[in-house]
């Protein structure tokens, strides 16, 4: 009997333990759909939603091999004292003794030579930054909204955009970029932002403790009095909740109430894109959207942000006046451009963006030489997911050349880096590549995304 009664108890923590997570999820519902019934709803009381079940789930979403923050703690130790230590942070939540760690700065380079600073916050601070807030706003943000939301991804981004200019009157497009969005979001603004709907003082003590919170570099902690912390899984959105307050019901109040032909807008994150009918629209939009960014401390990034002729008849119009092809723009990784099908209709096609194909390339390149040495089997197996996770992203309709060349160029980099492993590899031309190649069989190029109207 002794040998049953472990599996016994094991298998009833078990059951409460997804019991309570149930819980747990159904309460969260009950919190979007309250949100949902009443726009107008301060919730006064969520903290109760942070439990130890809430804490543990979000634990079990993180990156196992992700890098520590300045606490040294990483996953695989946390996890020795699992239950202890969830117990415990639960407890220091409730009772105001919990304090997050700065976010530990590090830099990576850049394909221009420059680097890129990234935040590494501290394994507790990822865990309590719960989907609380998520549950409260998600019943608030506006439709053309893509980024970092439950549900949904960039190729409904794509899609969204996609189907708005050949569906609707769009004769303009404006190409926005705000400059250093993420490190520019004033924190009294969003504060105040977030107290809309959150009238739970712990939650937004929370709120304000990580944005306090600062950076670790060299040694030295940097205090910040704007933009989101930096790896936070809360960051992207608190951006949101930003942006929705500044830029969303903003636009959508404009192009009711100012706009003389149509307009659509899609955003992913700080990333955004607005298709007008009329150009008159679409200059003095511009002009207003500068002033509105401004008075929340942003900018728009002069050389990134450019308005543009494009859509059914641009072509047309810019032969008549003697001028060449209608302009592009980039969005999601993507550079969207006006087309002809084959019996001559306007479609909207999109390539991968010159600038990200050249970045993943050289990225590319360096780790080739990271396994010049190892067999020939891993050689295979990392290139062979390189290869499907650029297809699964990049696979879309028109995008086939582009999918090629990264191919090919695949290929010639695995080949110059068999060349070098010794002096006999030297000797290797395409027809013995060829022949390698013929076992350790690369994926070939493929559309993996249907047509948009196809997901609509």
């Amino acid at each position: 009997m002794e040998g049953r009664d472990q599996p016994e108890g094991s298998l009833r923590e078990k059951v409460r333990v997804r019991t309570q997570s149930r819980v747990t999820l159904l309460n969260l519902e009950r919190v979007n759909a309250a949100a949902k019934q009443a726009a107008q709803t301060r919730f006064t009381a969520l903290l109760h939603h942070i439990d130890e079940d809430a804490l543990l789930r979000a634990f079990r979403r993180q990156k196992r091999q992700a890098s520590a923050g300045v606490d040294g703690v990483t996953v695989a130790k946390y996890e020795e004292g699992l239950t202890d230590n969830i117990r415990d942070l639960c407890a220091r939540v409730h009772t105001a003794r919990y304090r997050p760690q700065p976010v530990r700065r590090v830099y990576i380079p850049k394909a221009d030579g420059g680097k890129r600073p990234l935040g590494v916050p501290a394994l507790e601070d990822k865990i309590v930054q719960s989907e609380v807030l998520s549950a409260v706003y998600e019943a608030d943000f506006l439709g053309f909204s893509y980024g970092f939301r439950p549900g949904r991804n960039p190729h409904m981004a794509l899609d969204a955009l996609h189907t708005a200019i050949m569906s609707q009157r769009v004769n303009w497009v404006l190409d926005a970029d705000i400059r250093s969005f993420f490190d520019s979001v004033d924190h009294e603004w969003l504060l105040r932002m977030v107290a809309h709907r959150i009238a739970d003082p712990r939650i937004l003590r929370l709120i304000e403790l990580w944005l306090r919170a600062g950076v670790l570099e060299s040694g030295e902690k940097q205090e910040t009095d704007r933009g989101t912390p930096q790896g936070a899984g809360i960051s992207p959105l608190l951006a949101n909740i930003f942006l929705h307050y500044i830029l969303d019901l903003w636009t959508n109040q404009w192009r009711r109430r100012r706009a003389r032909g149509r307009i659509v807008i899609v955003r992913y994150a700080d990333d955004f894109v607005m298709g007008f009918e009329s150009k008159a629209d679409a200059q003095e939009m511009l002009l207003d959207l500068k002033a509105r960014l401004a008075s929340f401390g942003l900018t728009l990034h002069e050389d990134k942000t450019r308005l543009i002729e494009f859509g059914r008849f641009a072509a047309l119009s810019r032969q008549r006046r003697g001028e060449r092809r209608p302009e592009t723009f980039a969005f999601l990784g993507f550079t969207h451009y006006c087309g002809r099908t084959r019996d001559g209709r306007f479609i909207v096609k999109h390539k991968t963006e010159g600038k990200r194909l050249t970045r993943k390339l050289t990225a590319l390149r360096q780790e080739v030489w990271r396994f010049m040495h190892a067999p020939l089997a891993m050689q295979h197996e990392w290139l062979t997911a390189v290869l499907r996770g650029h297809y699964g992203y990049y696979g879309r309709p028109h995008n086939y050349p582009a999918l090629n060349g990264f191919y090919r160029e695949v290929r010639r980099t695995w080949l110059r880096c068999l060349r070098r492993r010794s002096q006999k590899s030297r000797r290797m031309g395409w027809p013995e590549f060829e022949t390698l190649t013929a076992c350790f069989r690369l994926p070939v190029p493929r559309i993996t995304r249907t047509w948009a109207q196809a997901r609509i």
